[in-house]
């Protein structure tokens, strides 16, 4: 079992930074890909970022120059760094672990709110 603890976010106006992180504990050695997923209001949720164990990222379009996805495996921490927010950015960020391989596990969510 792991268990996924989202914080950070908040509330920022367009064109400001924000930074997210997520801990892991529980039986983390089975960790491999982590990634961060966000939903909007009445959309589906969506895959910004991903990075495997050994750092390599990747991003989704619509972030891709203005995010940037981190890990520290010794201190099973995942974080997201969010330059140049635009409103559109605004959503629930969500923490997510493959573990095994097979196993998902989700965080709780954290609110990212960016004002025009």
């Amino acid at each position: 079992q792991v268990q996924l603890v989202e914080s950070g976010g908040g509330l920022v106006q367009a064109g400001g930074s924000l930074s997210v992180s997520c801990v892991a504990s529980g039986t983390t050695i089975g960790i491999n890909t982590m990634s961060w997923y966000r939903q909007a209001p009445g959309k589906q949720r969506e895959l910004v970022a991903t990075i495997s164990r050994g750092g390599i990222a990747n991003y989704a379009d619509s972030v891709k120059g203005r995010f940037t996805i981190s890990r520290d495996n010794a201190k099973n921490t995942l974080y997201l760094q969010m330059n140049s927010l635009k409103p559109e950015d605004t959503a629930v960020y969500y923490c997510h672990a493959l573990w095994l391989g097979v196993n998902n596990y989700w965080g709780q969510g954290t609110q990212v709110t960016v004002s025009s």
